[in-house]
């Protein structure tokens, strides 16, 4: 069984409430099943609504921030553990390494750079840890579709296409785990 997930999200909520409810819905989940959330240590957005989710179900939160973010004051003042790391590339590589799993909520170019990075490493045998991608209410439609154009136009394998799982549920996670 997986112990911990590190789950890419948005900064901000977005404006659509499906999305919102995705984040406390899989925020809950977590708690339920005793695994911890590891993610970018923010109080404000899908990610503070996850965490805050899973901590007021007395789950375990690791916030992982870097200084030029933290001093901005959006840094979660109530996880279990706050690890503060000197930049972004340094955010990436820790949350990488305390996770056993990766799961991407909607979110910004930020989630979309986890989310690609992450599974970047998996197609050079960096890791072989789940990727996940969150299609709550569509979201990720267009870029699935971008992936499979990527297969057709050659520029990605019909076995690297494979390395993630779409889900759109956090019931379809269940199913996965």
């Amino acid at each position: 069984m997986i112990k911990s997930i590190c789950v890419f999200c948005g900064a901000s909520t977005g404006n659509n409430k499906d999305h919102q409810a995705a984040a406390i819905e899989l925020g809950s989940f977590l708690a339920e099943k005793d695994i911890t959330l590891i993610y970018g240590g923010a109080s404000i957005g899908l990610m503070g609504m996850i965490a805050d989710r899973v901590l007021a179900k007395k789950g375990k939160v690791i916030g992982v921030i870097p200084t030029v973010i933290k001093d901005l004051e959006i840094a979660h003042d109530g996880l279990t553990e706050l690890v503060e790391v000197g930049s972004m590339h340094e955010r990436k590589q820790v949350m990488y390494d305390r996770a056993e799993a990766f799961i991407a909520l909607p979110g910004g170019l930020g989630t979309l750079d986890e989310f690609c990075e992450v599974a970047t490493w998996m197609q050079l045998g960096l890791h072989k840890k789940p990727i996940i991608l969150y299609n709550s209410n569509g979201f990720y439609d267009y870029f699935i579709s971008h992936l499979d154009k990527c297969v057709q136009e050659g520029y990605l394998s019909v076995k690297d296409r494979k390395l993630y799982t779409v889900i759109n549920t956090t019931k379809d996670l269940l199913k996965f785990l």
